[in-house]
């Protein structure tokens, strides 16, 4: 039996791919080994920074569950609906994905100011405020994990659910019983990527809920904030903090996709 010819084309995606690689472990290296692990140690010791890291796990873990609450109805309509101007709808849900961070969290301080958000804020106070640091992330990590649902949702068969329809099921106890559960591993997903993605946002939460030391300051924020006072070791050690806590992430993602 004759081997099959090795075909070229392996090797350059496997270069290309292998040297892409290489480009993100040098920058995460170089910054690793900038600073002596005792100053790294001393900056996380700072008050102010281990407020900034608490406060981001609280706010990505609450932002990432509500982007989950939204993106199941959301990404199943999407999905399995099929009504006028479904297009026009899906394009709209992409838009806080293409729009300059910065012009998410302008659009979001300039509605606060509107009529209609100062009643809002009379409720639940939102500008320079822990639940405005929530609001921003949750604009940009919902549609994110919008994406992720919808793409779940299409990949599953209708048949099971449809069954359940004719054995008497209603439609919302038929999603409930049959297509939730068989699309966990997307609902992991897409939390995981909203908590992932609001981790690492920073224009939003710069305009619309500042940057105060000990109150609305997050993991992003805190680098620029060390940056603007030349803190430099600072600055490596929350993003190396930032670097790490994407890395458990995604390996818990990994691991939890293949129990499920």
């Amino acid at each position: 039996m004759s081997r099959r010819a090795f075909d070229p084309l392996w090797l350059v995606l496997g270069l290309i791919t292998g040297g892409y690689l290489l480009f993100w472990l040098g920058l995460l290296g170089s910054a690793a080994v900038h600073s002596s692990p005792g100053d790294l140690w001393r900056a996380l010791h700072s008050r102010e920074i281990r407020y900034a890291i608490g406060l981001s796990l609280w706010t990505c873990t609450l932002t990432g569950l509500l982007s989950l609450l939204l993106a199941v109805p959301v990404g199943y309509l999407l999905a399995r609906g099929r009504f006028p101007g479904r297009a026009l709808l899906d394009a709209a849900l992409d838009i806080p994905i293409v729009l300059p961070p910065m012009v998410v969290g302008l659009c979001l301080l300039i509605f606060f100011q509107t009529l209609v958000g100062q009643l809002i804020e009379r409720v639940i106070p939102f500008t320079y405020t822990i639940a405005g640091v929530v609001l921003a992330q949750f604009v940009i990590g919902a549609a994110f994990a919008v994406r992720t649902m919808r793409g779940t949702f299409e990949e599953l068969s209708a048949r099971p659910e449809d069954v359940a329809l004719t054995l008497g099921c209603t439609r919302t106890r038929a999603i409930w019983l049959v297509t939730l559960p068989a699309a966990r591993r997307g609902m992991v997903a897409a939390a995981s990527i909203a908590w992932a993605r609001s981790l690492g946002e920073f224009g939003p939460i710069l305009v619309f809920a500042g940057a105060t030391r000990m109150k609305t300051e997050v993991l992003p924020t805190s680098v620029w904030l060390e940056l603007s006072v030349g803190n430099l070791e600072a600055a490596i050690a929350v993003s190396m903090v930032m670097v790490v806590l994407a890395i458990v992430v995604l390996a818990s993602v990994r691991l939890m996709g293949e129990r499920l």
